[in-house]
Formats: C-alpha cells, sequence, structure tokens
C-alpha cells in the first residue's frame, strides 16, 4: 500500500474513470459508467485535497456502491411487463359473464388485462353462475381454467 501511496496520482483516477467509461461504450449496459464517474469523482476529489490512497479507494468504492443501488433502481428492466401481453397472475380476479358449466366454455371479464383481453374463454371444474367472482387456476393454450373465490 504504500507503494500506491507515492505513486499513484490524482490523474491515474481520471484515467482509470475514462477507461471505465470506454468500456461502457464498448458493451453498453450502464452498469460501469457508474465505476468510471466514481473514479473520475475521486480523481477531482484527489487534485482538490490531499487525501491518501486508502481514503481515495474507500471513496471510489462507496461512489460505486451508491452507483448501483443507482444501476438497480432505475435503469434495470423490470422483470413484468407493464403492457398488458403478460402481466397477470394465476389468481388475478375477474366477474363471470356467461354461465360456466363443468368441462364447457363460457365467458369472464377480467379485471385487469390477461395476455392483452379483459374478455376471455373460460372453463371450470363446476358449475359457476353469471356474475360470480372468479380467480384464474391454470392456462392452457387459448383456454383460461377459472374458479369461484
Amino acid at each position: 500500500m504504500s507503494f500506491l501511496n507515492e505513486f499513484w496520482l490524482w490523474w491515474h483516477w481520471i484515467v482509470l474513470g475514462m477507461f471505465f467509461l470506454i468500456i461502457e461504450l464498448m458493451i453498453g449496459t450502464f452498469f460501469i459508467i457508474g465505476f468510471g464517474i466514481a473514479a473520475i469523482l475521486v480523481g477531482v476529489m484527489a487534485w482538490s485535497f490531499d487525501t491518501s490512497f486508502n481514503a481515495e479507494l474507500f471513496v471510489w468504492t462507496i461512489f460505486s456502491i451508491i452507483a448501483i443501488g443507482i444501476w438497480y433502481k432505475w435503469f434495470r428492466e423490470p422483470d413484468i411487463s407493464d403492457s398488458g401481453q403478460s402481466n397477470y397472475r394465476l389468481d388475478t380476479i375477474g366477474t363471470v359473464q356467461e354461465a360456466i358449466a363443468p368441462h364447457s366454455r363460457g365467458k369472464v371479464k377480467f379485471d385487469n388485462p390477461v395476455l392483452g383481453n379483459s374478455v376471455w374463454h373460460a372453463t371450470a371444474q363446476t358449475d359457476i353462475s353469471p356474475k360470480t367472482r372468479v380467480k384464474i387456476v391454470r392456462i392452457n393454450g387459448q383456454l383460461i381454467e377459472v374458479a369461484p373465490l
């Protein structure tokens, strides 16, 4: 560490930050950009104040952790899309519009769109009368199996 304390200067941090930014341009994930910006900020801090390499490394680590947190919060893609195409869960609730007899089709209008539509043909294991609240039990291709709440 004493070697780095003597020979690691403020401009080394800026060069390291530029190196990270160039790598980011090549891969385009917006993940490494935080490391680059953190290194440049530490270089400016080392130029402005007389600090040891240990303190600079600590500050760079803190800035990098903050950058990773920001990346996870704002830039990472969400697991479920809000487009209405695939944002359903098996406990999605709806109301029966046409009666459903066992192993035959009826119609259900869901409160939230399921695979892009609010109204679907549905099957059930039991008799379900109109205006009964139901939830999705299983999806088989284009048919949705429901059960009363």
